[in-house]
């Protein structure tokens, strides 16, 4: 098995080559995931904002506000934590050391704990739920407080049968998993 260092480039080589087909499933997975009972009941919504390789968000965000759920985006903070503040909007987002839109820090603006997070990665296990993310540790530093509910988004390129990956004690597995074929692993 190869390291998490080890796994994560070729997982990127992987993911850029599946981008046409990962976003083909986009649709799939946001209409499998606002039938699901935890999207339903969820008052606020946690979620990126994704990048080229990754299912799009904007249709998320955009499904969230359709439905009046408050919607809120991660930023990272100092020491590997993240906060959740509210979408000011497309165009208001910044851009992080990391490329990724965020909103701007406002310290009384800070959601502890969406009803609701989409949590972002670059592969998952359907065996036990967990998921190796783009290295930095934010949402599993979060997570590991978070009592609310976790769902991903996985289309075919992300979907592994068991980790492929060494699993950390830190590591948090995912709630609930939904797959561009409908089904939803809980």
């Amino acid at each position: 098995m190869p390291s998490k260092a080890e796994f994560r480039p070729l997982q990127l080589k992987r993911l850029k080559a599946a981008q046409k087909a990962t976003q083909a499933a986009s649709a799939a997975l946001l209409a499998a995931l606002v039938q699901t009972p935890m999207w339903q009941r969820a008052h606020s919504i946690g979620v990126t904002v994704s990048g080229p390789f990754e299912v799009p968000t904007e249709p998320i965000i955009q499904a969230a506000h359709d439905a009046n759920k408050a919607v809120y985006l991660p930023r990272v903070m100092p020491k590997r934590q993240m906060v959740f503040l509210p979408d000011p909007g497309k165009d208001k987002l910044i851009t992080s050391a990391f490329g990724i839109p965020e909103p701007p820090y406002q310290a009384d603006q800070i959601h502890a704990a969406p009803d609701l997070i989409l949590v972002p990665g670059i592969g998952f296990s359907l065996a036990d739920k967990y998921r190796i993310g783009f290295g930095g540790g934010y949402y599993d530093r979060f997570l590991t407080t978070y009592r609310g509910t976790t769902i991903t988004l996985v289309p075919p390129v992300m979907a592994f049968p068991q980790v492929a990956w060494p699993v950390e004690p830190f590591d948090v597995p995912i709630q609930t998993l939904i797959l561009a074929n409908g089904d939803v692993i809980v």
